[in-house]
């Protein structure tokens, strides 16, 4: 199979840890782990948040008296996806010697118009308290949001449209090459009333990027991981319970919020209802079971999945290019 994994920011850091970077290369090592068994019977495209790391180096940019003015966030994004696309690259290089693994810096097209840059939603960066947070508001203009028991910064979210370098990431795949890509939803950019690219101040949904990248790649299964083992019904409440199998019209009406779980399981029914493949929605250790239908919330247009059979036999060793996908 050709499947696109999206990974949560618990990949990289705990929440509560500090944003060093050696804890999060062991963390990278850790997820890799989980993940490499996957690149040897199947294409695999990892995508990755980068929430926790923007912010660092926003924070960072912003105190730096050198600067006259903050770097902005399509650059900082950048910066993250070079940096932790360096650390996926040598741990996927480590665990799967002789394969090819490339790291892509990409940008991902966004509407001028979206209504998010003026309702900003995306947290990014670390967690403060109240007064804390109301400090930071003031003296740097951020918009501060709840989170939890903590506050944290918020920007622009606009939906992606386009990954820009759709067509170089689908020829590295084909190569047979393990491709990191799209990390914190892409770089965002807008075109401007000549045509031409600019980036904009904004942090694009990861999960939603992941499933606008598995659509155009054709790939037969998107995978979000996270820090649960499944979506849960009720969640909070006496009757919580967890769904192993669903259909997007049933995820649609569970009403999951908007700051968690929403835009996962939106992000999953987009691809599945799109292509009429699967999405899963489960825990990173968990994603060979995941894929063996073993583990997870495993939505198909139908609500029935048993595994990668379901839709293709195994694809044989070596991996060789499929350009002719599905009609």
């Amino acid at each position: 199979m050709r499947i696109v994994i999206a990974l949560g920011g618990n990949a990289l850091l705990q929440r509560g840890e500090k944003p060093d970077a050696q804890p999060q290369r062991d963390n990278v090592d850790r997820a890799v782990e989980s993940l490499a068994p996957l690149a040897e019977h199947h294409e695999i495209i990892i995508t990755h948040g980068n929430g926790p790391q923007v912010g660092v180096l926003a924070l960072q940019s912003a105190n730096d008296p050198k600067l006259s003015e903050p770097y902005p966030f399509d650059t900082l994004g950048a910066m993250t996806q070079g940096m932790i696309g360096y650390w996926l690259l040598q741990s996927l290089q480590n665990h799967l010697p002789g394969r090819h693994v490339a790291s892509v810096v990409n940008q991902t097209l966004v509407l001028a118009g979206d209504p998010a840059f003026d309702n900003p939603t995306k947290f990014v960066g670390e967690v403060y308290t109240e007064e804390e947070a109301a400090k930071l508001a003031e003296e740097r203009g951020w918009v501060m949001k709840p989170d939890g028991n903590h506050f944290r910064r918020v920007v622009g979210s606009p939906k992606p449209q386009r990954i820009v370098e759709t067509r170089i990431i689908r020829t590295l795949v084909e190569a047979g090459a393990v491709v990191v890509c799209a990390g914190g939803g892409g770089i965002p950019v807008i075109r401007d009333e000549r045509g031409l690219r600019k980036g904009v101040e904004a942090v694009i949904d990861k999960d939603l990027t992941a499933a606008v990248l598995a659509e155009a790649l054709e790939a037969d299964f998107l995978m979000i991981l996270t820090d649960v083992p499944n979506v849960m019904e009720n969640y909070g409440t006496p009757e919580q319970s967890a769904i192993s199998r669903a259909t997007p019209a049933y995820m649609r009406a569970g009403g999951f919020p908007a700051g968690s779980m929403g835009p996962k399981v939106e992000a999953a029914c987009r691809f599945v209802e799109l292509t009429g493949d699967t999405a899963a929605i489960g825990r990173l250790e968990d994603a060979e079971d995941i894929v063996a239908g073993d583990a997870g919330t495993i939505i198909t247009p139908g609500g029935n999945y048993g595994g990668p059979d379901d839709i293709r036999p195994p694809m044989p060793e070596p991996v060789e290019s499929r350009k002719v996908r599905r009609a």
